[in-house]
């Protein structure tokens, strides 16, 4: 029998892309959706993650936090997905999962937060510069239907949603190959089953 798998999550949160991936792998979860300021930081929860935030999983015992680790875990504890290459396959797969969950998040953050690096300093940064880590993503996903080879992985799942964020809301620059790119994967099922379900759970306008 299959080990259980619980999500801890809130909808207005990364954990919408564990969602994703959730729903992609295909397999039952229970979903314990968390508040920020009270459960997301209760000691019940705190022992499943001392950061206090979300997403997370918990798989049999397991415990595993950080979305580009979750994506990364669900597709090699449920092969039968398809959503990992083979090992000797992975190059670009690691590369760019990493790069988004790394130089991309880094770069986005600091230019939505104003921190802007202090002359001279770039090379402290790992990201460089916004616009090196715009030009880096860029670059990976030009001329590719999908970012590690010729079928669509939890690589995916992660650098897509951080360019469909990041065109939705600003946070990156509309280029056309980020737009190509992410017209290719939002009209998924697993996307669009997981996006409705986050819908359904956000907080109701007064």
């Amino acid at each position: 029998m299959t080990a259980p798998l619980t999500f801890y999550t809130n909808p207005m949160s990364r954990g919408q892309i564990a969602r994703w991936m959730l729903e992609e792998v295909g397999q039952p979860y229970e979903q314990v959706v968390l508040d920020y300021g009270t459960t997301m930081k209760a000691p019940e929860y705190l022992a499943i993650n001392p950061m206090g935030k979300v997403p997370a999983i918990k798989h049999g015992d397991t415990v595993i936090t950080e979305v580009a680790a979750i994506c990364a875990y669900l597709a090699d504890a449920f092969p039968d997905a398809g959503l990992a290459p083979a090992p000797a396959d992975r190059a670009d797969y690691y590369r760019w999962l990493f790069f988004a969950a790394g130089p991309v998040e880094a770069a986005i953050t600091n230019k939505s937060l104003g921190v802007e690096l202090a002359p001279g300093k770039s090379m402290m940064a790992g990201y460089g510069s916004f616009d090196a880590a715009m030009d880096g993503l860029e670059a990976a996903v030009t001329g590719k239907r999908y970012i590690a080879g010729d079928r669509f992985s939890a690589a995916d799942v992660y650098v897509g949603s951080q360019v469909g964020w990041g065109l939705a809301f600003g946070s990156i620059d509309k280029r056309p190959a980020f737009e190509t790119y992410w017209d290719g994967l939002k009209d998924r099922p697993a996307y669009l089953k997981a996006k409705k379900i986050d819908e359904a759970l956000m907080p109701k306008q007064a």
